[in-house]
């Protein structure tokens, strides 16, 4: 990116779904593990660092210490700068801030400060729960050419499913892809043009809307923001066409990892030319034994498997001890599966136990999941 065509990055990763149940009962969901040995945040922000983005900020919320464990200061996406870098926005607790944002407003109203203090003239604003590998170059190179006040990253939905809704923005365009319409989780869309979560805009703008809405006790950027003013506001559209993952629902978790067996989706997601930067644990690679059986399965390094693993996704260090059997599942970071188990579509968060003899199945749009740390 040009000086003239400079952005820096701000990625918001306080939301909160219920629907994802155990998965963020003690993490956020920027932290949650994703497709073997990775963090929802580390698509967003490997995106921007494959832009040209030197300077990102991330807010955090409650449940901020894994994402600051993972991220440390950046260095494994290029970001451990003595100028710009990464730089972790935690809540400014005083008497009146328990350290729990209201709402998106809220809290970029808190950053504020770091937002005056870039250098750069735009902003590249996300969430942390749509995973996708882009970058953003042509899109902010359409904002400049269409002069628009904000540019909305849009792709193409057409599988909806009510029970998966969370922030759901809908776009409907007209000439040279103006937004004329907006619904935010409708029950029935009238299009397929669902937003990706990321905005680009000037960053003076991004200051008087926050301040302006703060000011009348505004809590959402997308309902009290966008829809609001959609009319006042030049918004355009940049569409997407690459393949997109909405982490909306325990469901839609499973799906989408159980999507990346798929060579052409992981293909996709895990761009030679844009790879996916993660924190590096220098393992050793997985050891199988004399009777492991594996097919159609990712199994990251410092696994040991003496077991059967089929059609599933283990993280680092997960054991499947002889005479075990792993099928349709999602296993994470060092958990111990012992002998004589067989689980079917179950989800195993990180350092569960389970004991000999156990059997567990679920189905496809119900996955059995374990809380972290537990023992079955």
């Amino acid at each position: 990116m040009s000086k003239q065509q400079s952005a820096f990055g701000l990625i918001y990763t306080g939301e909160s779904n219920m629907r994802l149940r155990e998965l963020t009962y003690s993490r956020s969901i920027a932290a949650m593990p994703f497709g073997g040995r990775y963090r929802c945040s580390d698509f967003v922000l490997s995106s921007m660092v494959n832009s040209g983005i030197t300077n990102v900020g991330l807010i955090t919320q409650k449940n901020d210490q894994s994402p600051k464990d993972h991220l440390g200061s950046g260095k494994e996406w290029d970001l451990g700068r003595k100028r710009d870098g990464l730089f972790i926005l935690p809540p400014f607790l005083t008497r009146d801030n328990t350290g729990i944002y209201r709402g998106t407003i809220d809290a970029l109203r808190s950053v504020l400060g770091y937002v005056r203090r870039s250098a750069q003239r735009y902003v590249i604003l996300t969430g942390s729960h749509t995973v996708y590998n882009a970058t953003y170059n042509d899109m902010l190179r359409q904002h400049i050419d269409t002069e628009a006040d904000i540019t909305i990253m849009y792709s193409e939905e057409t599988n909806f499913d009510p029970e998966d809704q969370f922030d759901d923005l809908r776009l409907t365009l007209g000439e040279k892809k103006r937004v004329v319409d907006l619904q935010l989780n409708p029950r029935s869309p009238n299009t397929a043009k669902q937003s990706c979560d990321a905005f680009i805009m000037e960053k003076t703008l991004l200051e008087y809307l926050v301040e302006e809405a703060s000011a009348r006790a505004l809590t959402d950027f997308t309902r009290d923001i966008l829809l609001k003013r959609m009319d006042s506001l030049k918004i355009y559209g940049w569409h997407y066409g690459g393949y997109v993952a909405r982490l909306n629902s325990l469901s839609g978790f499973f799906r989408h990892n159980m999507n990346l067996l798929d060579r052409s989706v992981r293909e996709d997601l895990f761009s030679r030319e844009h790879p996916i930067y993660t924190k590096v644990k220098d393992e050793a690679p997985c050891r199988y034994g004399s009777g492991a059986k594996v097919k159609n399965s990712l199994v990251a390094d410092g696994c040991v498997i003496n077991g059967t693993v089929e059609n599933s996704i283990l993280f680092r260090g997960v054991s499947v001890a002889e005479g075990s059997a792993v099928k349709n599942c999602i296993v994470m970071q060092a958990a111990d599966i012992r002998e004589n188990c067989e689980l079917d579509h179950v989800i195993l968060d990180k350092g569960v136990t389970v004991k000999p003899g156990r059997k567990l199945a679920g189905y496809d749009n119900f996955p059995v999941i374990i809380r972290k740390g537990g023992t079955i």
